[in-house]
């Protein structure tokens, strides 16, 4: 998540740098009531952007997409992915992009709450890049539990965990967690034994 990153994104997509943006931006995930929805995370999606860019119809749409997904990140809404969309809606209305583009970052951002609902392949791809976390190492994948109760520790640990078991269980009730090929065959197994782990531990 860097700022020549950011700068040559900017130049893709016709824009002047917008450094006012990215600083806002890398404020945003620099909170401290985050410990998993970070820059991090963001370079994280970015690497493996990187590796399915082939693969996406709006490459520089997604990766701005990616950039704002998160910006907006409070533990108890249930808002965040549409404010971080309509962030990235002002920020494109500003720079006068097209009314279709910009609805279809908003969607792409949109499609991160992870409910299912996904029509395009662009959306199927940047969901499975957000859930990658679930396929890593086993420690990697322990630190992300860890990262992510820390962000709700103003939660009651009882609820909390009922609450965690739920959503964890709802990726195993899928016949698939992943949606595209190259992600399944990368991540899924990995993904389904950390999630049966995890369960089994709260």
């Amino acid at each position: 998540m860097t700022k020549d990153r950011w700068k040559l994104l900017m130049k893709a997509m016709g824009f002047e740098p917008s450094l006012i943006c990215y600083d806002a931006l890398k404020t945003s995930y620099t909170e401290k009531h985050r410990f998993y929805h970070t820059a991090q995370h963001i370079t994280a999606m970015l690497k493996h952007f990187d590796a399915i860019n082939e693969f996406v119809e709006k490459p520089d749409e997604m990766e701005l997409a990616i950039w704002f997904h998160d910006a907006i990140y409070k533990t108890l809404s249930k808002t965040n992915e549409k404010d971080s969309a309509k962030w990235a809606q002002r920020f494109l209305i500003s720079r006068n992009y097209d009314e279709t583009g910009i609805d279809r970052i908003f969607n792409l951002i949109m499609a991160t709450q992870h409910n299912g609902k996904l029509k395009t392949n662009d959306e199927k791809l940047i969901v499975d890049i957000d859930l990658t976390i679930l396929g890593t190492l086993p420690e990697i994948y322990d630190e992300f539990e860890r990262n992510i109760r820390k962000e709700y520790k103003i939660v009651p640990y009882f609820i909390y965990r009922k609450k965690r078991k739920q959503l964890l269980q709802s990726f195993l009730n899928n016949d698939s967690i992943f949606n595209i090929d190259y992600f399944k065959n990368k991540f899924e197994n990995a993904a389904r034994e950390n999630i049966h782990r995890a369960i089994e531990y709260l």
